[in-house]
């Protein structure tokens, strides 16, 4: 009998740096439906992998002095080993940097605009660096990028063009006649009325001010845009051939089941994606679900909000299914989560460690001690067995049911409550007190007989979120996993069967204080080593580069607001604050320093004279950027010659712990050359 297919992908994570725990949860949660549905009897076909192109990139690789190549490959890398450490069981593992990829993008470029769905045109509006993005102004918010809330700079540039508009209104059909194309049913409704509703905007598909993309192979000054490229890794990593001479693959589980995303990118996904796959004649996904995000406290997690958990960190501490455990169960449905260590110990102590490790342990040594290790059902039955098993089977139904809605948190809960309703169950039948009446002994054995026959069903409805963990289970009952189909009944456990005699502790108990000290103790680490490594890279850079907060170049281009810890030095009088005359200063030319990585060299008019200016921002900053901008700047700093050329001051930024740099600009528009007092 053939299985019926079932293609379930991520978003491919973008390679700008180290996934945190909150982007991983996304591929865990989709290794879990996965694993699921493969128990539900699926042939399952199941993608990640890396997002590897665009501008951010490109910076990113030159601040560090790597090629973009180098620099993908690298954390790539990063991210694969963090999917792996986290036991995900995905098919295919694509990245954007792949030369089939490529080739099929750029033929879907090129059949697009024979279509005549993409042409040539002037791009001038407000771009976002770090989300790849243009906007309008109606577009934004408080003025800033709608998607991640950071500053945008107008641009303008020669790039190719897509029609959205010509397809909109097939889209807004499809969304009203298959409501189960977007979920949750929040992420829909805005999709709607904030995009499709008001009318969509021709999309910008190439760029020319960067390099690191897959070039538009008629047009070789043009980059086919970021999301053109990333979108399409779901059809070309099934073989999908723009000449119609497509895999096997593609043609056994194309149309995908599920696209699982982070809200965040859902408009990508249930706009521009469907529109692409009309534009080329391929049918649509059947559903896209925009999962919440894991918050760290209350806010979300950034580099430079020094907030950031990582997976690897986590699993250091508590171990892979104890961390897959709790980024599964605390995510709800349609609501964000929230991670933090003292939740993470309170959920290994009560719910792991008592609720599931002391049930099974408690199990099995009950066996050993009364049996010797043999399970037997002893065929005395009493009204509390019925409850037992009656809240065991119901919640295999349960689990079952929420999971055909991703409902992955309640299925889950559903699970935990058989291995409650068990401990319940050794309280009801006291099987210490059955352990002092000979003529009770089939009454314990039956009791401990049914106690095995629920931890087998609900450690083998485990398999899906806690895989390792399901297996020591089922390794210490000495039985193969349950078949799902297998799970309408109570009763099927061996009669006879022998228990390991050495159970194992699933999961120890933690100290809250202990693990607090020891974070502490890792953070301070960190810190030390961040500080050694900052003070080799300020030395090397030096105060010439007329950065003054420092110009060490650093991955990382985030640069949301923070609570920075501010290491004080040495106090100084009025008078040595007096000697440094600061002054608004404005950009009116700039340009990139050909012998540097780093400097970008600007001219400040302050005044009524023009001051160069070299300065290590390269990394966060376009030459077309810092056109037109208001700084402030050291007038009075002795001349220094970089790179071959003279600095004639020095331009003030703020830097982040991460090392991230944002100039400092009037709160108003000030005239050049007014004083900074």
């Amino acid at each position: 009998m053939n299985k019926k297919p079932y293609y379930i992908t991520t978003a491919i994570a973008y390679t700008s740096g180290k996934p945190h725990i909150g982007n991983t949860y996304e591929i865990v949660l989709a290794d879990s439906i996965a694993r699921f549905k493969r128990e539900q009897g699926y042939d399952v076909r199941f993608q990640t992998g890396t997002d590897e192109h665009g501008q951010k990139i490109e910076l990113k690789a030159e601040a560090l002095g790597k090629t973009p190549k180098e620099f993908v490959d690298d954390v790539a890398g990063q991210i694969k080993e963090i999917w792996d450490l986290m036991n995900t069981s995905y098919d295919k593992f694509i990245r954007t940097t792949d030369a089939d990829h490529e080739k099929q993008v750029q033929k879907i470029f090129k059949k697009m605009y024979a279509k005549g769905d993409i042409y040539k045109g002037y791009y001038e509006g407000l771009y976002c660096t770090p989300c790849e993005s243009f906007w309008t102004p109606s577009q934004l918010v408080d003025g800033k990028c709608p998607d991640c809330g950071r500053e945008v700079q107008p641009a303008k540039e020669e790039a190719y063009f897509f029609k959205m508009s010509k397809y909109a209104d097939r889209l807004i059909e499809h969304i009203n006649t298959h409501p189960e194309f977007i979920q949750p049913v929040s992420r829909k409704n805005e999709m709607m009325n904030n995009f499709l509703l008001p009318g969509l905007q021709d999309l910008c598909v190439s760029r020319t001010s960067f390099k690191w993309g897959i070039p538009v192979d008629f047009d070789d000054k043009h980059v086919v845009y970021v999301w053109l490229d990333a979108l399409t890794n779901y059809i070309t990593g099934l073989g999908y051939d723009c000449d119609g001479n497509h895999g096997e693959l593609f043609e056994k589980y194309w149309p995908a089941d599920l696209h699982l995303i982070g809200k965040d990118i859902i408009r990508f996904h249930t706009i521009y994606w469907p529109i692409f796959l009309m534009a080329l004649d391929v049918p649509l996904p059947k559903q896209v679900f925009g999962h919440p995000w894991l918050l760290q406290g209350d806010g979300k997690m950034s580099k430079s909000r020094g907030n950031v958990l990582y997976a690897d960190t986590l699993v250091d501490f508590f171990g892979v299914d104890a961390v897959r455990y709790f980024v599964l169960h605390e995510m709800p449905f349609d609501n964000d989560g929230v991670i933090s260590w003292e939740l993470m110990v309170e959920r290994m102590n009560s719910d792991l460690a008592n609720i599931l490790g002391n049930l099974v342990n408690r199990t099995i040594s009950m066996s050993n001690k009364y049996f010797g290790g043999e399970v037997r059902d002893g065929g005395v039955v009493e009204a509390v067995d019925e409850d037992l098993k009656r809240v065991t089977l119901e919640a295999v139904q349960k689990a079952e049911a929420k999971m055909d809605e991703l409902r992955v948190a309640d299925a889950i809960s559903e699970i935990f409550n058989i291995f409650r309703r068990s401990n319940k169950y050794i309280d009801e039948t006291t099987p210490w007190a059955l352990a002092k009446d000979e003529t009770k002994k089939d009454r314990l054995a039956t009791v401990l007989y049914n106690l095995a026959e629920a931890i087998t069903i609900g450690g083998s409805l485990l398999e899906s979120f806690m895989p390792e963990t399901s297996a020591k289970i089922l390794a210490q009952m000495n039985v193969p996993k349950r078949a799902l189909s297998d799970m309408d009944r109570f009763g099927l456990y061996p009669s006879g069967n022998h228990v390991t005699d050495k159970p194992e502790i699933l999961f120890a108990r933690m100290d809250i204080k202990e693990v607090l000290a020891r974070v502490e103790a890792m953070h301070e680490a960190e810190a030390a080593a961040k500080a050694a490594e900052e003070a080799t890279a300020g030395a090397a850079t030096g105060a010439g580069a007329g950065v003054g907060a420092g110009a060490a170049a650093k991955s990382g281009a985030e640069s949301e607001a923070e609570e920075a810890a501010l290491e004080l030095k040495s106090e100084i009088t009025c008078d040595d604050f007096a000697k440094l005359q600061f002054a608004v200063g404005e950009i009116i030319a700039c340009e990139a320093v050909p012998k540097s990585k780093k400097l970008l060299c600007s001219q400040v008019k302050i005044g009524n004279q023009v001051r160069q200016i070299l300065s290590g921002i390269k990394a966060w900053y376009t030459p077309e950027e810092m056109v037109g901008k208001k700084v402030m700047v050291v007038v009075n700093l002795k001349p220094a010659k970089l790179a071959g050329m003279m600095s004639e001051g020095m331009l003030l930024c703020a830097e982040d712990a991460d090392g991230n740099l944002a100039l400092m600009v009037p709160e108003k528009d000030m005239v050049s050359g007014a004083e900074i007092c």
